[in-house]
């Protein structure tokens, strides 16, 4: 969540209780709330209005605009009218602006699961924005209006009433294509509340939801991948996990319950690892945790008669990794008695042609 200096209430006595009273609730959800620095999505969010994206704006209504400017709502033509007055300096110069807070933005966002806000700092009535609707729509957008130049991905839930029955929401986000995950944190969240839904007022949200064993499961951010080949750190295939922004979990071994194979072919040369019913050993490899928005593009790129299976850990767990389908071994190696594809390939002489 933002700083506690950083919450902007417009003045409001009743949104700040609400939201400290949703924070409450969801921390009784085994989560860990830290404070973040919400200056960078402020800035972006300046730019919305201020910045020179107002001139596509301008662009997009300007016959309107020349031919009959009194078809707008006068508050929209004030708006949009700026657009003429930006130039291509400003524009690159912006640009440049947005690329730097997107950079601190992206930096923040990586270190936590989702960021939390009010979805509104206030609420306003109809005459008070009709009084002065470029302010106060400012003001309602304070939490929300940077999503879009960040690229952020973005749910708004119930979480609360003011004491006139208007209803107080929360919103969380994070990067771009994690709708998923935020939409799972969401109904979490949702069935804590157990606020009324609607017409459904005589129920609560935890009576009339989906049974919560029947909810998706929180998507991971990040996939474990066992290797124990040419993609060990230093190898030739390592790229391919670096380059999908991978990074090493730990180097540990398999269970006593695989053969290790060196396979036919190369370069560049590729061990395959088989899971034995006897006579098999540990065998040395590396965990990687890899974004599992990346996850798919690198097992495209595995070739037969690899794959990627389970992989049994010597502490019993199982991870998705490297594995061979039985004919793969046909005039393959057997190497088992060296434990490590590392080792083999040290002691492997490779003639020079």
């Amino acid at each position: 969540m933002p700083k506690e200096n950083q919450l902007n209430y417009f003045g409001d006595t009743e949104s700040p209780t609400l939201f400290r009273q949703s924070i409450k609730k969801i921390q009784q959800l085994e989560t860990s709330i830290v404070e973040i620095d919400f200056e960078p999505f402020l800035e972006a969010a300046k730019l919305l209005y201020e910045g020179p994206w107002v001139a596509e704006r301008y662009l997009a209504t300007q016959p309107l605009l020349e031919a009959s400017p009194e078809s707008l709502l006068p508050v929209i033509r004030t708006i949009v009218e700026k657009g003429k007055d930006f130039s291509a300096l400003d524009a690159f110069s912006f640009q440049y602006r947005l690329q730097s807070f997107k950079q601190q933005a992206d930096k923040i966002l990586s270190s936590v699961d989702m960021i939390i806000t009010p979805t509104a700092g206030s609420t306003y009535t109809i005459e008070e924005v009709i009084n002065d609707p470029i302010q106060l729509n400012s003001n309602m957008g304070y939490y929300t209006n940077f999503m879009n130049l960040l690229d952020c991905a973005a749910v708004a839930i119930p979480a609360g009433f003011y004491n006139n029955g208007v209803g107080f929401g929360v919103t969380l986000f994070h990067s771009a294509f994690s709708d998923k995950r935020l939409l799972s944190l969401a109904s979490e969240i949702q069935n804590a509340l157990a606020l009324p839904l609607g017409d459904e007022s005589s129920k609560t949200a935890s009576q009339i939801a989906i049974n919560r064993n029947m909810l998706s499961k929180l998507p991971a951010k990040n996939i474990h991948v066992v290797v124990c080949g040419a993609h060990l750190k230093g190898l030739p295939l390592n790229w391919q996990l670096l380059e999908r922004g991978a990074t090493l979990v730990e180097k540990t071994f398999s269970s006593p319950d695989y053969k290790l194979y060196a396979l036919a072919g190369g370069p560049p040369f590729r061990p395959g690892m088989m899971r034995v019913e006897t006579n098999g050993e540990s065998i040395e490899v590396e965990v990687w945790s890899i974004p599992s928005e990346n996850f798919g593009t690198f097992v495209a790129e595995i070739p037969p008669p690899l794959g990627i299976g389970k992989v049994q850990l010597i502490d019993h767990r199982w991870e998705s990794g490297f594995i061979c389908e039985a004919h793969g071994i046909v005039g393959a190696k057997d190497i088992t008695k060296l434990k490590s594809w590392k080792k083999y390939m040290s002691e492997k002489t490779i003639p020079i042609k």
